[in-house]
């Protein structure tokens, strides 16, 4: 089964771009997601997403193509983009117009990813734990990263749809006493406790510290890289009970989407921390917690799950995104000015 558009096989050269609160990857691509000159930027470098895209050209020597796709870490709704864990804000179709585009589609960068899913060779993805992909059946997709992007594709007619949610925002759910212990903490500081607010690098140091507060420490305020680093080496108790933390709630929230979409397709994992963590992930209790759900925990370890070892896969699945039927993102073109 294919996403739509998917099967076309036009060759014209599309830029497409997967821009986080991070980073932006930004390649030129083919209609069936084949990706060429491939270069990642700092967005913290550029003051708008117009600089990054002059200077991905500039890099590369190439010209630019007519036509663009861009994932982005943000809801996509109209013309006017706040992106929600970066400055940058701008208008689709004046960034479109100032670069010299005839047409540029924005979508959500999990949308994006969604989308080239059914891309992804056997070498492109491994498995932490058990369970059975069940073709047709619907696919989720979620992933911590710089914040927790969620989406997944379900089917219709012989083809996937893909998802254009924010389920990274969702309230991040408690199943033991100490995990709701750490919820009352954070909730001192913000009245909504969403799993992105710690599922993610920036949740990661938030949780850190709360459980350093909840000891009567002071905050330490570490990169979520040394956090990881201090608890793969066990130096840290902090740090190690941290990450155990954050993969355990990843696998609650895993599997409330595997619940919510009847994902039997499986459930794949992106996002720019987990592939860092290498066996301390698949050691975790993400999988236990995954399949933890009472009288659904059958139906859950029957669910296979991903972690997605394409990095580049969102570029592929925006390419798609331009050939698609459907209604997806926001577009802006030359003629419609």
């Amino acid at each position: 089964m294919a996403t739509l558009g998917q099967t076309r096989t036009k060759t014209q050269a599309r830029l497409v771009g997967d821009i986080g609160g991070t980073h932006a990857r930004f390649a030129i691509a083919d209609a069936n997601g084949r990706l060429d000159h491939v270069r990642v930027l700092r967005c913290a470098q550029f003051a708008d997403p117009e600089q990054a895209i002059r200077h991905y050209l500039a890099l590369t020597g190439l010209a630019l193509p007519s036509t663009a796709a861009f994932g982005i870490a943000n809801p996509v709704s109209g013309d006017e983009v706040v992106m929600t864990n970066h400055h940058w804000r701008f208008s689709v179709a004046a960034l479109r117009a100032a670069i010299g585009l005839q047409r540029l589609l924005l979508l959500n960068d999990f949308t994006a990813l969604a989308l080239a899913l059914p891309l992804l060779q056997v070498h492109e993805r491994h498995a932490v734990g058990g369970g059975q992909i069940v073709t047709g059946a619907a696919i989720g997709v979620l992933g911590p990263g710089t914040g927790l992007g969620v989406s997944g594709l379900v089917a219709a007619a012989g083809h996937y749809v893909p998802l254009q949610g924010e389920g990274g925002h969702v309230t991040l759910a408690a199943r033991n006493r100490r995990e709701a212990d750490v919820i009352d903490c954070l909730r001192q500081h913000d009245e909504h406790v969403s799993a992105e607010r710690v599922l993610s690098g920036p949740g990661l140091i938030i949780l850190h510290d709360a459980l350093r507060a909840m000891a009567g420490q002071p905050a330490a305020s570490l990169p979520s890289t040394e956090i990881s680093a201090r608890a793969i080496a066990s130096t840290c108790p902090y740090c190690m009970e941290a990450l155990h933390l954050f993969c355990a709630l990843l696998g609650t929230v895993a599997a409330d989407l595997a619940l919510t979409l009847g994902a039997r397709g499986g459930v794949y994992l992106g996002g720019g921390i987990l592939g860092q963590l290498g066996r301390f992930f698949t050691r975790s209790a993400f999988r236990q917690r995954f399949e933890d759900k009472g009288r659904f925990s059958a139906y859950l370890a029957q669910i296979p799950t991903f972690i997605i070892d394409a990095p580049y896969a969102a570029l592929s699945g925006a390419a798609i995104a331009l050939e698609s039927p459907l209604c997806i993102g926001y577009e802006s073109t030359e003629r419609a000015q």
